[in-house]
């Protein structure tokens, strides 16, 4: 990476950088790693180097708030990166709701003493105060945006009681539930049903992301009607039905939860499907600072990376989908979906899970014998715990695990890294629609040193690209956009 790529990725802060390189700031003699929350250095007042020794020679001293001489993979580094990002994810999930904090400490590979050290040196808080305060505003959305009684509110936010729910409340927002429910104007809700508006980065690609989905919606567990996308979606307590209404700004959501305590994962698998956390602006800022993309840019502003509501489902779309057409693996798919169908009576039901599939998926699965194999022994492995596809996951390590499994190549596992994960700077130099799309634009391919120019934004120059190859006779295998 050249020094603007690098003074990009630190104006963002973005933590998924760490350990590539570290900034050292001349006016302050401090050197930090890209994802420091302190104030952005001008950039004539900036040199990057490769390693802490190096800035260390050149006289900076490290910086004492996010530690950049800590060693990749060792507790100090985890402290700011990884683990604490790991667990806020696992926590904004319901975890500690679901198992407590031994079960997010073991989750993670620490015990309860160590976990509760780091999160409180790191973000000020243990895991306890994190869920308290994820509670908190759990219980106020449901407040102000249904009318649900207090004794759901507080299940479905993961108190123990009605009691714990109106302190809490009335500590951290200085109103009892009833007063922030009487200041918040509703509709009226129907039995069952919440209905929340989700709350997004603009701009937004709505449209892009509908028509995204649609192309790739499976028979029985997705459908697409006018600009509503609705799915279904196993969650810890049961089944979920999500309908989303993609019409343009923020996305509406209408909820059927088997279980209210389900609500907390649901609207975390919901927010990752439509990669609603990515920092639009930062990321336009880039692309389209490149002539190729200007113009799309412009048009299409706000692009995003579809993710996964599902792990088993998005491993057995990307391997069904490596050498068929998008239409060929939908149908594929389809059958696959049958095998977890109980009933005929046309609600959409979830995928099934990847212990059905391990035992059943050959009765749907079609194509060369050592493809079925390799998708049977991966959802095996998923089944035993042995493949782990947590969303929280960090993205190396996923990516290498990936790897591992037969029938998994480059492709596979960085497409399944782009749409899991949520990588920001993936790019598939294998794809043929992406090198389409390339073509299309006027760009070399693969881009090499071209490429460049774009980061850390490449997953959703790939998603541009996606977009440009779908305006020509291009070839479009698999699960590939």
């Amino acid at each position: 990476m050249d020094f603007a790529q690098r003074y990009r990725i630190v104006a963002s802060r973005d933590r998924r950088f760490d350990g590539q390189f570290v900034t050292a700031v001349t006016s302050t003699g401090i050197y930090c790693r890209p994802s420091c929350p302190a104030r952005t250095p001008k950039e004539s007042n900036v040199r990057f180097y490769a390693t802490s020794a190096a800035a260390h020679e050149a006289g900076f001293r490290a910086c004492k708030r996010c530690l950049p001489e800590a060693v990749p993979g060792g507790p100090r580094w985890n402290l700011h990166g990884e683990t604490a990002s790991r667990a806020l994810a696992l926590i904004g999930d319901g975890v500690v709701d679901r198992e407590g904090v031994p079960g997010l400490a073991g989750r993670l590979g620490y015990s309860t003493r160590q976990l509760g050290r780091l999160l409180q040196t790191e973000l000020g808080a243990g895991p306890l105060a994190l869920a308290r305060a994820r509670r908190a505003q759990t219980a106020r959305t449901l407040l102000t945006a249904t009318d649900l009684p207090i004794a759901e509110i507080a299940h479905a936010a993961g108190f123990g009681s009605i009691r714990q729910c109106n302190e809490t409340v009335r500590e951290v927002f200085s109103l009892a539930p009833g007063e922030l429910r009487a200041r918040a104007p509703r509709a009226a809700g129907e039995p069952g049903v919440l209905r929340l508006r989700l709350p997004v980065r603009e701009p937004f690609d709505a449209a892009g992301l509908l028509a995204f989905l649609a192309a790739r919606a499976i028979t029985g567990v997705e459908e697409v009607e006018g600009t509503r996308y609705r799915r279904a979606l196993r969650l810890p307590h049961g089944v979920a039905l999500v309908d989303l209404d993609l019409a343009g700004g923020p996305p509406e959501l209408r909820l059927e939860l088997h279980d209210l305590a389900d609500l907390v994962p649901a609207l975390a698998r919901v927010r990752r499907l439509l990669d609603a956390d990515a920092d639009p602006l930062a990321v336009d800022d880039v692309l389209g600072a490149h002539p190729a993309l200007r113009e799309r840019v412009r048009t299409v502003p706000g692009i995003r990376v579809p993710g996964s509501a599902d792990g088993t489902e998005m491993l057995v779309r990307a391997m069904v989908g490596q050498q068929i057409t998008v239409a060929a693996a939908r149908t594929q798919l389809g059958r696959v979906a049958a095998l977890g169908r109980d009933d005929d009576n046309g609600r959409l039901q979830p995928f099934p899970d990847a212990a059905l599939l391990a035992e059943r998926g050959a009765e749907a699965l079609r194509g060369p014998g050592r493809r079925i194999r390799s998708i049977l022994d991966a959802c095996a492995a998923v089944a035993a715990g042995e493949l782990d596809l947590d969303g929280d996951r960090a993205a190396a390590e996923l990516r290498a695990a990936l790897l591992e499994r037969p029938g998994i190549g480059p492709w596979t596992a960085d497409y399944l890294l782009l749409r899991l994960s949520g990588a920001p700077d993936v790019l598939l130099d294998g794809d043929v629609a992406q090198r389409a799309g390339a073509a299309a634009l006027g760009l070399p391919w693969p881009l090499g040193e071209a490429g460049a120019a774009f980061a850390p934004w490449r997953s959703y120059l790939g998603m541009h690209l996606w977009r440009a190859a779908a305006r020509t006779p291009a070839p479009m295998n698999g699960d590939r956009p």
